[in-house]
């Protein structure tokens, strides 16, 4: 039991620098109170901000054929107008849907599109005569819910 003797000896020995901090370590952890409200806010404007989004899509484009028949080129007067147009709508062809006259050259061609949408707001408001902006994530109407927290100011390491 001789040998446990000297550590006990050196023990309060190693606890007195921690045993002397304690004060210190305990100004450090004192949590101080926060002074928290929530107040209305007026809104001046909510501005949108836009994403933009481009997209490539192939459509069909369809154009009518330069060859005419010579008597398609020449414009029909009276009674052969008539029979012209009867002609047409009992004559099957190979028109292609939408066009008037001829055969089309169809191929598929590539459109790119812009798409445009909101992704935030720009939103400038009024607390208490103080004009602020914020971005937020929708459009907040006419008022708008703000937090308003007052925390004093304590010098750091100034002991007065």
């Amino acid at each position: 039991m001789h040998s446990f003797l000297p550590a006990k000896r050196w023990l309060p020995l190693l606890m007195a620098p921690l045993l002397a901090a304690a004060p210190a370590w305990a100004q450090h952890t004192v949590i101080q109170a926060e002074n928290v409200r929530y107040e209305y806010a007026q809104v001046l404007r909510a501005e949108p901000v836009y994403q933009t989004l481009r997209a490539t899509g192939m459509v069909e484009r369809c154009e009518q054929s330069s060859m005419v028949s010579p008597d398609e080129g020449e414009e029909r007067r009276g009674l052969s107008r008539v029979v012209g147009a009867v002609r047409d709508v009992l004559t099957p062809s190979r028109r292609e849907p939408g066009t008037d006259e001829g055969d089309a050259d169809c191929r598929m061609v590539p459109v790119e599109r812009e798409f445009r949408r909101p992704i935030a707001y720009d939103v400038d408001y009024v607390v208490r005569g103080v004009k602020y902006r914020s971005r937020l994530p929708a459009d907040p109407g006419n008022r708008l819910r703000v937090k308003v927290a007052v925390t004093p100011v304590v010098p750091s390491g100034a002991q007065d």
